[in-house]
């Protein structure tokens, strides 16, 4: 398996489409993470990723503190924004923002996982967007979601689009009628989505790029990625994993650390522990199991490295269900 399909199996997705806009010109909503609105459509997460698909029309997209860096969105474009940070799309710029939960807040309280339909506007020039919302778990230490830009956006079209052109247009037809089950296949379709967008984005890296992504474009290193990601458990070396990728293991350890800014060991490690972390609230394994699936010879070594890495002994996080340990009180 390579790594990018490694790490987004990691992440496990759980996807929900919850809105289909109709929207005229002029007008601006403010998107923000909404505790009430996460709840009626996703299970508790570490992160939740957003993305709006284009249907139909033009509109601008950016960033809550970061008007100067809008960008402009054409039917066929989705938008995603991993961090799930305050966002703001728009007929035009500089436009005063109305805060889109004001807008949804009697809606989704009766929504119960399907998808709404808002229609907004000053009755100019028509946008529809398919909004969703992805939760993912083991998202906040994740390589793919931390290499990601905070908002970004790829053209979903193409020669060989076709079968995706239809999923998004079934995917706004759903999200605009009360099926039984709808909220799933949409739910489906919204993972489907942001996979897609995520292997579009990297293939337009361009190579030698620096960081995570970049290492996937370089032949090597995404050959050396994927074996520890295949098997993270198995004892590596730097000379065992040159000699599969093809290569020597100075120039392997040289582009390693050069486009993900650390040794490939150190990289092997983060990703043991992360696969740790998930497997500690995924069920009841004891730490000595899952200190040996995830590489470890014993119980004390794998605690010590779990704590310089969370901040908390392994126990201890899988009883605060993986929530950072908190601050003392002043």
């Amino acid at each position: 398996m390579d790594a990018l399909s490694e790490v987004l199996r990691v992440i496990q997705l759980t996807g929900a489409v919850f809105l289909d806009a109709r929207l005229t010109a002029p007008w601006c909503l403010r998107s923000e993470q909404n505790d009430a609105l996460c709840a009626a459509y996703l299970p508790p997460s570490e992160r939740v990723v957003s993305f709006h698909f284009i249907i139909q029309g033009d509109c601008w997209a950016m960033l809550a503190d970061d008007p100067a860096g809008a960008i402009a969105l054409n039917a066929g474009d989705i938008v995603v924004v991993p961090r799930g940070e305050p966002h703001i799309l728009a007929s035009a710029r500089n436009l005063e923002a109305v805060p889109a939960v004001a807008l949804l807040a009697d809606k989704f309280k009766a929504a119960e996982g399907e998808a709404m339909t808002l229609t907004y506007g000053g009755g100019g020039e028509p946008v529809q967007l398919v909004c969703g919302l992805l939760a993912a778990q083991g998202g906040l230490k994740n390589p793919l979601l931390a290499a990601l830009p905070r908002l970004f956006k790829v053209d979903m079209r193409g020669a060989a689009a076709g079968w995706l052109e239809s999923s998004l247009r079934f995917a706004a037809h759903e999200a605009g009628v009360t099926r039984p089950g709808s909220a799933t296949v949409l739910s489906k379709l919204s993972e489907l989505l942001f996979v897609e967008a995520v292997r579009r984005y990297v293939d337009l890296v361009p190579e030698n790029s620096k960081g995570w992504l970049g290492g996937l474009r370089d032949r090597f290193v995404a050959r050396a990625l994927a074996f520890m990601h295949e098997r993270p458990s198995h004892p590596w070396t730097v000379e065992d994993l040159a000699a599969r990728s093809g290569t020597s293991r100075s120039v392997l350890a040289q582009r390693f650390t050069e486009l993900l800014d650390m040794p490939p060991m150190q990289y092997l490690a983060q990703w043991r522990l992360q696969l740790a972390a998930q497997q500690l609230l995924a069920g009841n394994q004891t730490l000595v199991v899952i200190a040996g699936q995830v590489g470890y010879d014993s119980e004390a070594a794998f605690s010590r490295a779990f704590k310089r890495e969370f901040g908390q002994p392994p126990a201890t996080w899988r009883r605060n269900g993986g929530r950072p340990k908190p601050a003392p009180a002043a």
